[in-house]
């Protein structure tokens, strides 16, 4: 069993306790900063979960704020459908959404505040040139040879690049720190750069836009975030960060704390990667089932609750590592076990005739709901003479451990009676096609009143009253667990992915389940509607199997 919130301990969670209870702060307040340049994925579910998660936690608040400096990759599509994420994954924030872009004119004021300082100045070098100039790792950088303009002539040039005066790339304005500093960050970071771009939000408004992580800490300050819970790749920016704070007129100082990211097994996070596999066609789109995105996992039927659920176990560490695929399983199986409800559904049809049930005659019987509910109560399932059953339930000629049906066995069937195969009906390749059985009307419900048992029960669906339906079957998108580790993940992707069952036949009451809601398919595992579906053939997305590797790996560990 996961922790509950109540007990939950991490370092984070310490640390956030400790600042409370000694007064460093009077109330939480974190935020969750997307840049509006994408759709989320399961990594940012634990930023968010952990964001929000702690805030409620702790009495306090988080705010959802886009960092919005970059107009070239932002588009409103994306604003739209995080804010839709993250209420499906089950937070929410006070207020409207707070934006970078809310505090473009405070963040030029605090350029000013640099040059006049004597700590920012605009360089003439060419992005080329800076990173040239930046040196490496092993050696320091150089410094341009702009670096040391007036104040007056600072500021009127960045008027000038603000008046739209300058071309892309001409210009830009740079924090004056250390070109000699062992963390490249510190070495006259670009503060403000120049693009004639549309902003989603500002439109025409501006020409020069903040950098990320000009405008990240700041943004923070502004906001009175006590808390800025990062990634672990920001812990090399936190002394950039430190500085502009130090350095600036904020109302506020933040606490950077950095955690380790989501690593998964058969999974590529980049959001690099995962453009292009929308964009080269590998998968359909960004609500792909196959994609980690969280429109792909919802559309895939994962539940939210499992989601959070997944992101509590994994808990938080200061050290990268990487986490089991299955364990992200066995989560939705725990959460689809308690709340999904059954039904039967046969993906691969064998025809079954009941040769002793008359003929234009059937019957409704109960089946329940979930076994695992006792308030889920009952549904009704058609039974007739004609039904299917899958063909793997069915042996000619079986092993000594096969206890479904074959010529002369008894079984029984979920909910419904005990059937005898009698005889084998073939097609001229010599394929079976149709069982003719025998039923024991004695043992309606599934027993038999003489006490006599059975070691098989099939699933099975009325074919008078089948609903048909496309069934899509979904594996790993890659063929090993560290994609791309020799080179480009796009040469690990599997290609049997995905797999389609054109016909599958399912019990009636199936059609009655809306767009987005996950079921089980008794003995095949979980299913979610998929919107593909039309009034004449719905359409199936497997969730997962109903094995959970995971879970016995745990048990036997």
């Amino acid at each position: 069993m996961s922790e509950t919130p109540e007990e939950r301990r991490d370092f984070i969670r310490d640390m956030i306790k400790s600042d409370l209870a000694n007064g460093k702060v009077a109330e939480l307040v974190t935020r969750f900063p997307p840049e509006p340049n994408g759709y989320l994925h399961i990594g940012h579910a634990k930023s968010i979960c952990l964001n929000f998660g702690v805030a409620q936690e702790f009495g306090g608040r988080c705010n959802l704020r886009f960092d919005d400096t970059n107009p070239t990759k932002e588009e409103q599509e994306y604003i739209d459908a995080i804010q839709e994420d993250v209420r499906w994954l089950g937070f929410d924030w006070d207020g409207e959404p707070k934006f970078a872009s809310d505090y473009f004119e405070t963040f030029y004021g605090y350029a000013i505040h640099l040059i006049e300082a004597g700590k920012a100045y605009v360089d003439d070098l060419s992005p080329d040139e800076i990173r040239e100039y930046r040196g490496t790792l092993t050696q320091p950088g150089r410094e341009s040879p702009y670096r040391n303009r007036t104040v007056a002539e600072n500021l009127d040039l960045l008027a000038r690049m603000r008046n739209g005066e300058f071309k892309a790339g001409e210009k830009c304005l740079r924090a004056k720190i250390d070109m000699a500093s062992g963390n490249i960050n510190l070495r006259d970071p670009v503060l403000y750069r120049i693009l004639h771009a549309h902003h989603p939000r500002t439109g025409d408004t501006w020409c020069i836009y903040p950098t990320y992580d000009f405008a990240h800490g700041q943004g923070d300050a502004i906001e009175g975030v006590t808390h800025s819970l990062c990634t672990l790749e920001f812990e090399d920016h936190r002394p950039l960060y430190d500085w502009f704070i130090e350095n600036l007129p904020v109302p506020s100082r933040p606490r950077q704390t950095e955690f380790s990211r989501l690593n998964m097994t058969y999974l590529a996070l980049s959001k690099r990667k995962l453009i292009q596999l929308v964009k080269d066609g590998h998968v359909r789109g960004w609500d792909d089932p196959r994609m980690p995105t969280l429109r792909g996992l919802r559309r895939r039927g994962v539940p939210a609750a499992a989601l959070r659920d997944f992101c509590g176990r994994i808990g938080l560490t200061k050290s990268d590592n990487t986490i089991e695929y299955p364990m992200l399983e066995h989560c939705i199986r725990e959460e689809l076990n308690k709340t999904a409800q059954r039904r039967m559904a046969v993906l691969e049809p064998l025809k079954v005739t009941i040769t002793n049930y008359p003929e234009g005659q059937s019957e409704t019987l109960d089946a329940v709901n979930n076994p695992e509910d006792p308030d889920g109560g009952t549904r009704q399932v058609p039974f007739s003479r004609t039904l299917y059953i899958e063909q793997a339930d069915f042996m000619e000629d079986p092993p000594k451990k096969f206890f479904r049906l074959a010529p002369g066995r008894e079984v029984r069937l979920r909910w419904a009676y005990f059937i005898t195969c009698q005889d084998v009906v073939k097609n001229d390749a010599g394929e079976v096609v149709e069982l003719l059985c025998t039923y024991d009307p004695a043992t309606k419900g599934g027993d038999a009143p003489d006490g006599r048992k059975v070691k098989g029960t099939l699933h099975w669906v009325s074919a008078e009253h089948a609903v048909s339906a496309e069934v899509r079957v979904y594996d790993h998108l890659y063929t090993r667990p560290d994609p791309g580790a020799d080179g480009d993940p796009i040469d690990d992707l599997n290609p049997d992915s995905l797999s389609v069952i054109a016909d599958a036949k399912l019990e009636p009451s199936l059609s009655e389940i809306p767009v987005g809601e996950t079921v089980q398919f008794e003995r095949q595992g979980y299913y979610c509607v998929d919107p593909d579906g039309t009034a004449d053939k719905m359409v199936f997305n497997r969730t997962t199997g109903l094995r959970d590797s995971w879970a016995k790996a745990q048990k036997n560990g």
